[in-house]
């Protein structure tokens, strides 16, 4: 396994595979790597001859600076998971390598506000304005600038996304195909531990008391999957609700069930072909999300 810091140094590897035939899949990642990054890089090198994983934590999807702070940065503890499972390339930049200080100051100005654009002539509809976008603004826009930036560099053939963060994969959809970059975009399904939470690399931040507590969001979502061929959405986002309002350590951010294409809210789900239960909340001081597909 070979680690990169610099774009052209990458590029020109990939560069060489690429003239031999080699396929690339690419597992773009924040880094503090867990169990369901790891997945998603051993689906690469089944599908793919050359695999890459990023690991760069990127300041410009984040609007809250102590977050950004806080957020883990174990590169060397990634890097031997990711030689374990032997993934050919690993890109590791410096925030320098990847923005201009004009692009990283065009954000901070508008850290709080929605006006700060990323650059790309895209439009995400409602797909950036509801759950995530509503509570994170410019949230989205730094995803879609990081990841075409990274797309532009890798050039994969396929790259590979957890469902955990399914209206990231529903963004990452829509610019790709606007974009109309050559990339194939795979959706792999959310990874849990043995009690339901789903793998994060926020997990890690939580104290004993809130991790132990921290398994009633998959239940939340179970029971609404399991009532939901019975129930009425606004009964089933009114038990979710008074599930979680039971535990004190949780902050209820939203609980949304919406179509799984377009993410616009449902009020019945014999409106859609599929759809999503979402929720965000904060436990403690960090703020865990989650879904899961109704039908």
């Amino acid at each position: 396994m070979i680690i990169h810091n610099r774009i052209q140094e990458l590029k020109k590897q990939l560069n060489i595979a690429k003239s031999n035939g080699k396929t690339i899949g690419f597992v773009p990642t924040m880094g503090a790597l867990h169990a369901g990054h790891i997945e998603l890089v051993k689906r690469s090198k089944l599908e793919n001859d050359i695999t890459v994983c990023s690991i760069f934590v990127n300041p410009t999807q984040f609007n809250d600076l102590s977050d950004l702070e806080k957020y883990p940065r174990t590169l060397e503890k990634d890097s031997q998971l990711l030689e374990a499972v032997n993934c050919d390339f690993v890109f590791a930049p410096e925030v320098t390598e990847m923005y201009t200080e004009q692009e990283l100051e065009l954000k901070r100005q508008h850290i709080e506000d929605k006006s700060w654009t990323n650059g790309l002539t895209v439009d995400f509809g409602i797909l950036d304005k509801v759950m995530e976008g509503a509570h994170r603004p410019g949230h989205f826009n730094g995803v879609a600038q990081v990841v075409s930036k990274l797309f532009r560099i890798v050039e994969p053939d396929k790259a590979y996304f957890g469902q955990k963060d399914f209206q990231q994969l529903a963004i990452i959809r829509s610019m790709t195909a606007q974009l109309k970059i050559p990339i194939e975009i795979i959706g792999c399904p959310i990874v849990r531990e043995t009690d339901g939470l789903a793998m994060s690399s926020r997990n890690v931040r939580l104290t004993e008391k809130e991790r132990a507590v921290a398994p009633l969001i998959y239940k939340t979502l179970s029971a609404v999957k399991e009532n939901a061929d019975t129930l009425p959405v606004s009964a089933l986002k009114s038990m979710a609700m008074e599930m979680i309002a039971q535990e004190p350590l949780m902050q209820l951010e939203y609980f949304e069930i919406s179509d799984a294409a377009t993410l616009a809210p449902i009020d019945s789900l014999t409106q859609s072909k599929s759809a999503v239960a979402c929720i965000a909340l904060k436990l403690g001081a960090v703020r865990l999300i989650d879904n899961v597909l109704l039908k």
